[in-house]
């Protein structure tokens, strides 16, 4: 379906950024903590734009602003790779962070509707094609590491993204499902339902603090710590899309034979168990095999949650845990950056075992009477 199309899509674009990351700091020479205050500008654009974009797709339509938003945010990427300073690189990930920040809860929302119609968890689907749509945009960008500047690689990537938003627009449009409406009051401001929110929101940002932290700062890690090439480190992170694809396309199944928690806890241990071993390995092997296992236990934590958050409160269910969520992307990459000043690059990245770990606890919460029905 078009849907699926357009988690694709989206998964080339921040791919086609993060791959691109340490060309973007030689160019203006800054130091990782200077990256890390980068980096955290783009996260506060982010979730600054999540904190409204539910009431956007609940007035206009989920598909309507996933069509807006990613042609805003196509547009947007080719500004990163134009500034000469650290000020301007900071207003312009900001800007670009907006753009993303909209895209996802309006990609989120539409598969919560796509949930809500068909009857069928498709969400670590949808999010697996989010996966392979970074696999594409990393290979891609492995492959042109020393053919295209950044910029032009940029603009190569925003062409071909926009040419497949026009082509996809009107099915898209076609295939718009009723909204869902909340399942208890909506706002989750009360009671158990607001604390099944935002527990939501506690496992989506443990989640997205190691993915963010890998992401940003796996290919740099491999390319200045191991002394991996760069055409090397950027298929480094496209290994760790790989197994977030897999985990996410096989995440249903998994989820339906053993159950959430299962799937949760165990997932926790590898993602804590690969990080420490990417991190403190001399091995660029090892480093690849560890950012491998975390990406396999992380897959499926995001979309659990911002499944059930949709479930229970629609459009703005996603909005608020993701928000809360996104705090783990938002302190995550400029967290890392800022330890890597102090204790190096591979200290700081051990850093998401303590949040990997922080999954087992919230994971083993659900079990409990109370809150048994929350990602069930």
């Amino acid at each position: 379906m078009p849907l699926s199309l357009f988690f694709f899509l989206d998964g080339v674009v921040f791919a086609t950024w993060v791959v691109r990351i340490p060309s973007i700091k030689d160019h203006l020479g800054v130091t990782t903590g200077g990256l890390g205050v980068a980096l955290m500008c783009m996260s506060i654009g982010t979730g600054l734009a999540m904190t409204v974009s539910g009431r956007l797709c609940a007035r206009f339509g989920t598909r309507p602003v996933v069509l807006a938003a990613i042609t805003m945010l196509s547009l947007a990427v080719p500004l990163i790779a134009l500034p000469g300073t650290i000020v301007a690189l900071c207003v312009t990930l900001a800007g670009t962070g907006l753009c993303y920040g909209v895209l996802n809860i309006g990609l989120n929302s539409a598969a919560v509707e796509a949930e809500h119609a068909t009857e069928r968890p498709v969400m670590s689907m949808l999010h697996g094609l989010w996966s392979a749509g970074g696999l594409a945009g990393a290979l891609l960008g492995g492959l042109l590491a020393t053919l295209l500047t950044t910029l032009q690689h940029f603009l190569l990537v925003s062409a071909l993204v926009l040419t497949c938003t026009a082509v996809l627009a009107r099915p898209l449009l076609r295939g718009r499902l009723p909204a869902v409406r909340p399942a208890r009051g909506g706002r989750g401001g009360r009671g158990g339902f607001g604390l099944a929110l935002a527990l939501c929101g506690a496992l989506a940002g443990c989640a997205a603090f190691g993915e963010g932290a890998v992401a940003d700062w796996s290919v740099l890690h491999l390319r200045d710590d191991l002394h991996a090439e760069a055409s090397l480190a950027a298929f480094g992170f496209s290994a760790y899309s790989v197994a977030i694809a897999f985990a996410r396309l096989t995440g249903s199944h998994l989820v339906r034979r053993h159950g959430p928690t299962a799937v949760l806890v165990t997932g926790a241990l590898l993602a804590l168990g690969g990080i420490l071993a990417a991190s403190w390995t001399g091995s660029v092997a090892v480093a690849f095999a560890g950012f491998v296992a975390v990406g396999l236990g992380l897959a499926n934590v995001f979309p659990l949650a911002i499944a059930q958050a949709g479930a229970l409160g629609g459009p703005s269910g996603v909005s608020l845990a993701s928000t809360i969520g996104h705090t783990g992307m938002l302190g995550g990459p400029p967290l890392i950056g800022f330890l890597a000043e102090q204790i190096g690059l591979a200290g700081a990245l051990s850093a998401v075992a303590v949040t990997s770990g922080a999954i087992v606890p919230l994971a083993l919460y659900f079990r409990t009477g109370s809150s048994r029905k929350a990602l069930t």
